[in-house]
């Protein structure tokens, strides 16, 4: 009985920040786009690696943005890369703005990082804006984060970060995390604890900033790059991330409830080893159902089955209502996937509190403190997931 009070007392903290993160975005979305008075150039870097989901048309999106001084730089490992041919189309449709760049070398073991290296060396202008290639960028959003950038302590500024296009159930889980967790997430962590959460989906730079943290080459080796940078742009250099107003979307249509599964047992470790336990621990509040599921199980009672029905009854709600906030539609089939999705999650959290292996992109790895990639070397480990998913 009294650890199902105390699995309840937890489960309530849990509700109560995420009713408030809801209404951190409601606060988010009411400000104004900020203008420029200036439109600097910018360099989109995009790593590629596969075929993303409607990547044609993503790269699309990106190749035809209204701003007038940019260019699009395409990353691929190898020309035996499935989004090869994709990125050449793209540079022959648009053979001012986009251009198709092969890796050169390896600064480290994170193969994003190791594309993006290559990318920073090409790239002409002084804003540099790291784009993942399942990504859809907001009407004005190059000019909203040239704006931002006319404050000369902005040094870094990221999105908030929302999901579309789900045709399958796997993806709608993808993009329903992304829109009622991730997103929100952020701009909770900034309003109501001044944290920064910096995701590469939407990344951008000063080059001068960039520098002087060594480039992206100083950043091969860490998992969690893009926060790892977005911690180090203030605590080191001294200066600020910006969080921008407009959401950017995640492409997912046809992943599978696997790749899911895959996919979030790795950024379990990830966020387990880029922060703190305490942290670690806190972040399970977030996930309130499944803690009411153990308290059902510690005193299986008939009050105990409604507290855990009403629990999921209002997460269901408040995901929705995040999501749709933040431009994620069809959400119809919420009430069965937010239980899905919570089960999963939580079993990663879980696991990511022993585990410290990961396969990525054929690649074997040991994940350490700060999120930092050692090669994995003793055979028993067990990996999180197969070698053949492709993104981060």
């Amino acid at each position: 009985m009294l650890l199902a009070i105390l699995m309840w007392l937890l489960a309530s903290v849990g509700l109560v920040a995420l009713l408030l993160g809801l209404a951190c975005v409601v606060i988010h979305l009411r400000r104004r786009p900020a203008v420029p008075s200036h439109r600097p150039g910018i360099s989109i870097l995009k790593p590629l690696c596969g075929a993303d989901d409607e990547l044609e048309e993503n790269l699309e999106r990106f190749a035809t943005l209204d701003y007038p001084r940019f260019e699009l730089l395409l990353g691929v490992r190898d020309v035996d890369d499935p989004a090869w041919p994709v990125a050449l189309a793209a540079a022959r449709r648009h053979p001012r703005r986009v251009r198709v760049v092969l890796q050169r070398g390896a600064v480290g073991l994170n193969p994003k990082v190791n594309q993006l290296a290559t990318l920073e060396r090409e790239a002409r202008y002084d804003l540099l804006l790291v784009s993942d290639s399942n990504t859809r960028p907001p009407s004005g959003y190059l000019g909203e984060l040239a704006a931002l950038f006319e404050d000369p302590y902005i040094a870094c500024a990221t999105n908030p970060v929302s999901g579309t296009g789900h045709e399958t159930f796997g993806a709608l889980l993808d993009n329903l995390h992304l829109a009622s967790a991730i997103g929100p997430g952020q701009i909770g962590a900034r309003l109501l604890a001044s944290r920064d959460l910096v995701v590469g989906k939407s990344m951008a730079l000063r080059r001068s900033a960039l520098e002087a943290l060594g480039g992206f080459a100083a950043f091969g080796d860490h998992l969690a790059e893009d926060y790892v940078i977005g911690q180090r742009v203030t605590r080191e250099l001294g200066l600020e991330v910006a969080l921008a107003r407009l959401p950017v979307l995640n492409v997912a249509t046809r992943r599978t409830v696997q790749s899911f599964c895959d996919r979030y047992a790795r950024w379990a470790v990830i966020h387990r080893t880029a922060v703190s336990l305490p942290t670690s621990l806190a972040q399970a509040l977030l996930n309130p159902w499944p803690l009411t599921l153990l308290a059902l199980a510690a005193w299986p009672s008939a009050p105990a089955l409604w507290v855990s029905l009403g629990t999921l009854a209002a997460k269901i709600a408040l995901d929705v209502a995040s999501a749709r906030a933040l431009g994620c539609r069809g959400l119809w089939l919420a009430p069965l996937a937010v239980p899905v999705k919570d089960l999963v999650l939580f079993s990663a959290w879980c696991l990511a509190l022993f585990r410290r292996t990961v396969s990525w992109r054929g690649n074997r790895l040991r994940v350490g403190p700060g999120s930092k990639l050692v090669p994995a070397s003793r055979a028993g480990e067990v990996s999180l997931e197969p070698a053949t998913e492709g993104r981060p």
